[in-house]
């Protein structure tokens, strides 16, 4: 709720106007059973003559008017409320989205993209419905308890003791019988949240599934969510039924009750048939709303179940962040120092004390076998993870000091394999920088050798990608992304095999435009493959996250050591 609040008080003078709308349109629609009464006394003490029209005609107009007056009231509140809630609505999926883009590189590794998709829709789509409820019908009914009680109390005493405490009984039911179904309620949301992320999870892997024929265990495993699914929505309902009949029997029991007495105080000359009319349009108008009421703490608690899980992102403190007033990253060099840096993922420890100089323009080359530590280096130094003892200095900047922003935007990566957007490749060539203009583009597409293949493309720089760049192959994605690295132009570069997913015809190609790409910047290469890294002016050789050895190629194949192994288990074609 707090979250709902903090997005409304924007608007509050919007809502304000919505609420006060509402309550003067329900407060018309109150008098209208005085009108009706009026009405019923008049028939039952005039005969049908032409002379009683003049008697009857301004009731009828009086009872026009309310309608009417009401009927503008709804309307203007319309036109106000859809300009209310579609911009409370942006705004909370704003900045769901913008914080989650804050959580960790750790954060999206725990968690499914379509269960996060989910929990920000259904954020946005609770406020909509308690929005609603809130409008539509908890106000409204405000209004008509309040002006019914009044109207009762003061002709009718006794009735209106009976009723307000059975409007007590019945609304304390509900409070707490909702607070029974939510229990199921949220159950069913963290349900269908997983459901969601399993969907979303087969989808993106559907290749996959196709290579290892398993559409029926996907079905099947994805059967077995929906069923569990199924029977929290089951359990949901199954409470919210109880609820339901449990409603309309204190409904129908309240009714025969009141209906009764005034029948007999007819009956003994105490009421009048107008009475009697004005109890019962009084009845149908305050049950009409009781029973939308009854069925709107089930939303109200259905919306807070689906806004929970976004709330509780939201409320989760980010993993990483920056200082208060950290200052912006100044690369003049780029020279990178990490000092006895200790790192590790819970109990599993990755780095060891490691310390590792890497001079301004230095071209480093990190190998060693899986599990090394080398790519959690590039993660520690990108800063998607804070260490846990020891520093990463940039120009003798500790990274932790400076904003995270800053920081990545002064290095450059091509991964290994390259992730693109589903957008244009102009669109995703561009992300290296903004605000570059489309020759910009273009020239950095042309020295990356990515102009060769969008040569052959129907719509050229404006074709679409696909949902991660899956229309274009692994070597085009990968030329995609030094082509983002060579527009970026960040002083320094971080390389996780650039080369890998190409052809040794492509591959030639880029070596030219990396080694431009390299020039007179700090790099760092991420070495599988060894054939790649000789020209390095040093190789870190890394084991169980320390550096064991540096050295150039030849020196390190002379020692014998890790590297030596290494270079004799992939380079059984290559001499040195």
């Amino acid at each position: 709720m707090a979250v709902f609040w903090r997005h409304t008080r924007t608007y509050k003078g919007r809502a304000f106007l919505i609420l006060l709308l509402v309550s003067f349109a329900m407060g018309l629609e109150s008098l209208q059973p005085w009108v009706l009464k009026r009405l019923f006394d008049l028939l039952e003490t005039h005969s049908a003559t032409a002379a009683v029209l003049s008697i009857f005609l301004p009731v009828i107009l009086t009872l026009l008017a309310l309608k009417s007056a009401a009927w503008i009231c709804w309307r203007v509140m319309a036109i106000l409320n859809n300009r209310f809630q579609p911009m409370v609505m942006r705004d909370l999926e704003r900045s769901a989205f913008e914080y989650l883009l804050g959580h960790s590189h750790q954060f999206f590794v725990d968690n499914f993209a379509g269960s996060l998709v989910k929990r920000i829709g259904r954020l946005s789509r609770a406020f909509e419905r308690l929005a609603d409820e809130v409008t539509f019908r908890f106000v409204p009914v405000t209004v008509v308890l309040i002006g019914g009680f009044v109207g009762l109390a003061l002709q009718f005493p006794l009735l209106a003791v009976i009723f307000i405490t059975w409007t007590t009984v019945f609304l304390t039911f509900n409070w707490w019988a909702s607070k029974w179904a939510v229990i199921v309620d949220i159950e069913r949301a963290r349900l269908d949240s997983e459901a969601g992320g399993a969907l979303a999870d087969a989808v993106t892997n559907a290749v996959t599934i196709k290579l290892f024929p398993s559409a029926p265990y996907e079905t099947s495993r994805f059967g077995d969510v929906l069923n569990r699914l199924a029977r929290a929505q089951t359990r949901s309902w199954d409470r919210h039924e109880v609820i339901f009949a449990t409603q309309a029997a204190l409904m129908i029991g309240i009714e025969s009750v009141l209906m009764t007495i005034g029948v007999m105080l007819w009956l003994k000359g105490t009421l009048t048939l107008g009475d009697l009319a004005f109890i019962q349009s009084y009845l149908v108008l305050v049950f009409g709303k009781l029973w939308e009421v009854g069925r709107s703490f089930r939303h109200v608690f259905d919306s807070m179940a689906d806004g929970k899980e976004m709330v509780e992102i939201m409320k989760l403190p980010h993993a990483v962040r920056n200082k208060r007033h950290a200052p912006a990253l100044k690369v003049r060099h780029g020279k990178i120092e990490f000092r006895n840096v200790t790192f590790g993922f819970g109990k599993r420890s990755i780095l060891q004390r490691f310390s590792l100089l890497i001079k301004h323009g230095e071209k480093v080359a990190l190998v060693g076998p899986s599990g090394a530590g080398k790519s959690t280096i590039t993660k520690i130094l990108f800063r998607f993870f804070d260490v846990k003892k020891g520093k990463i200095l940039i120009d003798g900047q500790d990274i932790v000091n400076v904003t995270q922003e800053s920081l990545r935007d002064q290095i450059s990566l091509v991964p290994q394999e390259p992730v693109l957007f589903h957008r244009t490749l102009m669109e995703n060539i561009r992300y290296g920088r903004r605000d570059a203009t489309e020759e910009e583009v273009i020239a950095a597409a042309r020295r990356a050798h990515c102009d060769e293949f969008i040569a052959t493309l129907p719509d050229g720089y404006r074709t679409y990608v696909g949902e991660r760049g899956v229309k274009l192959s692994g070597g085009e994605r990968q030329r995609v992304a030094i082509a983002r690295a060579i527009l970026k132009n960040a002083p320094i570069l971080v390389l996780d095999e650039a080369t890998s997913s190409l052809d040794s015809e492509s591959e030639s190609l880029i070596q030219d435009a990396l080694h431009e790409l390299m020039r007179k910047k700090t790099v760092i290469v991420i070495a599988h493959r060894l054939s790649t890294i000789m020209e390095m002016d040093r190789i870190v050789v890394i084991e169980n996250g320390k550096v064991v050895s540096t050295g150039k190629h030849k020196e390190l194949l002379r020692e014998k050591g890790t590297y030596s192994k290494l270079w004799n288990i992939q380079a059984g074609g290559f001499n040195e």
